[in-house]
């Protein structure tokens, strides 16, 4: 069974921190890039963060761009979002998800293959 786990969410005031995690499996992770996304309550989803599969390539949303920093682990089949000076505008839903290839598009949401189900992060001010 293919499943991507997220956790490290939660409560954090403004100008904090905290460390998303994305444990996989059931699926061959080193093929795949990673992604993550978050949603707030009546917004679109939006694309994060990315890292490729295995050549540290990594994309950047522009409004988390020298805040946030995706990083992986092959070796224990885990993605992580480490967030720094955390806004109330982080507020949302935090998700990861797998697609085979890295490119540009990266922050559609297009093309991947498996989602997690999500966790929550709420930044107050």
């Amino acid at each position: 069974e293919v499943q991507l786990v997220e956790s490290g969410g939660g409560l954090v005031q403004a100008g904090g921190s905290l460390r998303l995690s994305c444990a996989a499996s059931g699926f061959t992770f080193d093929d795949y890039a990673i992604g993550w996304f978050r949603q707030a309550p009546g917004q679109e989803r939006e694309g994060v963060s990315a890292i490729s599969s295995s050549d540290g390539t990594t994309y950047y949303g522009d409004s988390v761009q020298g805040r946030f920093t995706i990083s992986r682990d092959n070796g224990n089949n885990t993605v992580y979002l480490q967030m720094n000076s955390l806004k109330p505008e982080d507020t949302a839903v935090y998700y990861c998800a797998a697609r085979p290839l890295l490119d540009s598009t990266w922050f559609g949401g297009y093309d991947y293959d498996y989602w997690g189900q999500g966790t929550q992060v709420t930044v107050s001010s």
